[in-house]
């Protein structure tokens, strides 16, 4: 059986194809197709599609895919419901729901940065949910630490964790799901309009526009999308292998002009500049060695 979502997976499109090839169908192949490609693929490949919208296998108010697949599967099995918390904390940003929650988004999205192809993500992604399953079915109560006082301080970081999140108001559920299509868009280098999200998720685009910046560090959605574009531009100068024009081009900006102002607009520097920053820094991290 063959089965499609998004491309660029982090969370649930990876834990839901682990869940599939480890519990459901170990033939099973997984696609990864841009958005606006998925029912089309489906169709075609005779696919199921999951964790898109407006298919069976997604997300249901708080919860997410994997929740679903768990339900539909009927897989109770108590080792993937302590993961269910862990992948449902991790993919909606609620890391109270599991203190392990925190560090697999950490791990996901550095994976994600790293691997650029889809099924070498999923291969890598596979290991670590083996080993998230082995954890929480052998060894979750098992500690790291073991003096006590190093014991209290996780107790009290965690207890600290947990109110700050119930303290939160909790969200719209058009905030997780445009903040996912935001990031999708800045990692394909795809553009969309607020207009066009706002009817993908069926939600007035006045009110879209007029609530964005409470949830999105108070920034229109084009500040917002442009200061993403932006950060990872810079990931991109860190890591030394392209040149601003391709660095540009990488990052959705449709000359080297419009680059350099919206760079310093939120950097204070040219592009050259803050790149001759980074090679003198590691000048200097290089003579330091």
């Amino acid at each position: 059986m063959k089965w499609v979502t998004r491309q660029r997976p982090k969370i649930d499109r990876i834990a839901c194809p682990w869940l599939i090839l480890r519990f459901i169908d170990a033939q099973a192949e997984i696609l990864f197709v841009p958005d606006n490609e998925v029912t089309a693929t489906a169709q075609k490949e005779n696919a199921i599609p999951f964790d898109v919208s407006g298919v069976e296998y997604s997300h249901y108010d708080d919860r997410c895919t994997f929740d679903y697949f768990l339900k539909k599967h009927q897989l109770k099995e108590p080792a993937l419901q302590t993961m269910a918390d862990i992948v449902r904390g991790a993919d909606t940003d609620r890391h109270d729901f599991a203190p392990e929650a925190a560090g697999l988004w950490a791990i996901a999205a550095g994976m994600a940065y790293n691997i650029h192809d889809d099924q070498a993500l999923l291969t890598q992604g596979l290991v670590i949910y083996d080993a998230l399953y082995s954890w929480a079915k052998h060894l979750q109560h098992e500690k790291h630490t073991r003096q006590y006082s190093e014991q209290v301080l996780m107790e009290v970081f965690h207890d600290f964790i947990s109110r700050r999140y119930s303290d939160r108001q909790k969200r719209p559920e058009w905030v997780k799901e445009i903040a996912a299509i935001i990031q999708d868009q800045v990692d394909t280098n795809l553009a969309m309009s607020l207009k066009e999200i706002s009817a993908m998720l069926e939600v007035n685009p006045s009110y879209l526009s007029r609530e964005f910046s409470r949830y999105f560090d108070d920034l229109t959605f084009g500040e917002y999308i442009r200061k993403q574009r932006i950060e990872k531009a810079q990931k991109l100068m860190e890591a030394g292998k392209y040149t601003l024009t391709e660095i540009a081009y990488m990052t959705g900006f449709s000359d080297q002009s419009h680059f350099s102002r919206v760079f310093g607009k939120f950097t204070g520097q040219t592009p050259t500049g803050y790149l001759k920053t980074i090679q003198a820094r590691k000048r200097r991290e290089g003579g330091n060695g």
